[in-house]
């Protein structure tokens, strides 16, 4: 039992220094997380304001400053709380004889760096829009998931506005999806990590973007607002899965963009009577009667 508390608090503590050696700049440009996302975000946010494709819509848009809240929350503040489960989570399988190793269905430790990074995009991807899949497919879990269906004007940060819930969720099925491919160099992910977040990002920013006939490769701002649509084609839980890749959408048959003008109503039915409060919306879904 003390190795486990041991090991959690370490976790806490060591999540908490690199979080606040990334803020004074005193870890490796290419690994500072935090002020990476900031770079990002302002980037976008600037190319929303230069082209904006919803003309009418506020710089500062409807729930700016929450969406903002939650890009930190999420990624960093929520990060810190949770790091130390994971790491007893690790001890415990650990000490069942399950490891990466013995997991590992492909062995990439000889092959090209830029081979490596380009599977392991693809297979957490993949991962991600199952998860995402189900999120809109089961009760319990779209509960959650409305958090994030409950922006009402789209913009960049809209993004990171989810439900702490879908962390716990998506990081043991994105760090299984890491652990079946052998060999990879973890150090070298921040490469996926900034691409991820910025292609997010501009998913979800104010911008017309379709990428030409890279469209069915890659995930857009036109084809995701669909998915956040507030009226679905009938007898379908979501359409437009995709996180970075489009292409899941298209082998599987979820993808939908009958048109682009970007005037679409977004949100899901009762959005009205949701929580428009980071603390309400983060409560929600574990209360009676809460669907």
């Amino acid at each position: 039992m003390e190795k486990y508390l041991d090991a959690f608090v370490n976790a806490f503590m060591g999540t908490v220094d690199w979080t606040w050696k990334s803020i004074i700049f005193e870890v490796p440009w290419y690994t500072n997380y935090f002020w990476g996302l900031v770079a990002i975000s302002l980037v976008v946010w600037l190319l929303e304001i230069a082209f904006p494709w919803r003309k009418e819509q506020s710089i500062f848009r409807r729930d700016f400053w929450l969406d903002a809240f939650y890009m930190f929350f999420n990624f960093f503040i929520f990060s810190i709380v949770i790091s130390g489960f994971y790491e007893i989570l690790g001890l415990f399988f650990g000490d069942i004889n399950i490891t990466a190793k013995s997991l590992a269905l492909i062995d990439m430790s000889s092959w090209p760096l830029w081979t490596q990074l380009l599977v392991f995009f693809i297979i957490l991807d993949f991962v991600q829009w199952f998860t995402h899949v189900l999120l809109h497919r089961y009760r319990f879990l779209w509960k959650f998931h409305k958090v994030h269906h409950s922006v009402k004007e789209m913009g960049f940060a809209a993004h990171l506005r989810y439900h702490w819930m879908e962390n716990v969720l998506y990081k043991p099925l994105k760090t299984f999806g890491v652990m079946i491919i052998g060999g990879f160099e973890p150090e070298h992910a921040y490469v996926v990590h900034f691409i991820t977040i910025a292609i997010g990002h501009l998913n979800h920013a104010n911008i017309k973007i379709t990428w030409g006939p890279l469209k069915y490769l890659f995930n857009n701002p036109v084809m995701h607002l669909y998915h956040h649509a507030y009226h679905l084609p009938e007898g379908k839980h979501g359409v437009n899965y995709g996180i970075s890749l489009s292409l899941w959408d298209y082998i599987f048959k979820t993808n939908y963009i009958p048109e682009d003008s970007g005037t679409i109503e977004i949100g899901f039915e009762g959005d009205d009577v949701f929580p428009h409060d980071f603390i309400g919306q983060n409560t929600y879904g574990f209360k009676k009667g809460q669907d």
